[in-house]
């Protein structure tokens, strides 16, 4: 397949930038293009990181942002400098943001306060929002409905609610992008949401060096692996995996106003 897009991964996590050349020439290999490279975990110095990988190589872009592990640090201060990152052309979106209910890392009280300044920063520069969403569906509707969904839209990532949350996620103008968890053998609920999806809302992804799909589950997952859960996205959705490799590249494209290949 020609053309695939990963749309998440870390380029700046250590497990991939120990051998960013590897990873990126293994991407190549597979007929992956183009990466979105998201900083948001951990220190500022991520984020700074995944922009210089990014400015650096012509079809790697970058998000900056706050995870919601990591909420309880995001201040004004922080925004302040999640904005000045932003000032790149090679950023194409804030975030990931969000809730996770289920690690709770951050209170959840930081976690919602964060969210709103993420969606409030990707509403002022005009970009999309990327969220990551754990045990926290309701709310995080809730919280875009009361501050209001970016012009330039968003993207659910490594969606794993259900049917209902799908389409909910759908009508607000979100993308909806699977990751490798699509292709574990306990994923059947996971599986029967993909159907709701529009075809000009669905989206693909590894969050490299996260969730390898199968048959490497449990090993480092890479970009390159974002082919595995294509083919069986592309199963599911009954569609020749080049016809949706097109169909998530032009939903790529759109969202976040990449440059023609």
């Amino acid at each position: 397949m020609i053309g695939l897009i990963d749309t998440h991964c870390h380029l700046a996590d250590p497990k991939l930038y120990a051998d960013l050349e590897g990873v990126l020439a293994r991407a190549a290999e597979a007929g992956v293009t183009t990466i979105i490279s998201v900083g948001a975990i951990g220190p500022i110095e991520n984020d700074r990181r995944t922009v210089e990988i990014a400015e650096s190589r012509t079809r790697v872009f970058a998000a900056v942002g706050v995870h919601p592990h990591d909420a309880k640090d995001c201040d004004a201060a922080r925004i302040a400098e999640l904005r000045d990152l932003a000032r790149s052309k090679k950023v194409v979106a804030i975030g990931e943001t969000g809730l996770d209910f289920h690690y709770m890392h951050s209170p959840a009280g930081a976690q919602e306060a964060s969210l709103r300044r993420h969606l409030e920063l990707a509403g002022e520069l005009g970009l999309p929002v990327v969220i990551h969403c754990r045990d926290g569906e309701r709310r995080v509707i809730e919280i875009v409905r009361e501050i209001g969904m970016p012009a330039a839209g968003g993207v659910i990532h490594c969606f794993t609610g259900d049917l209902a949350a799908a389409r909910e996620f759908v009508e607000l103008g979100f993308c909806i992008s699977f990751s490798g968890i699509l292709t574990f053998r306990n994923a059947n609920a996971l599986r029967a949401t993909v159907a709701a999806v529009p075809d000009d809302a669905v989206m693909v992804e590894t969050d490299a060096p996260y969730l390898a799909p199968e048959p490497y589950r449990g090993k480092l997952n890479e970009p390159a692996f974002v082919v595995r859960t294509l083919e069986v996205l592309a199963r599911i959705r009954g569609l020749e995996p080049d016809r949706l490799a097109a169909q998530i590249a032009a939903n790529s494209a759109r969202l976040f106003r990449l440059p023609p290949a």
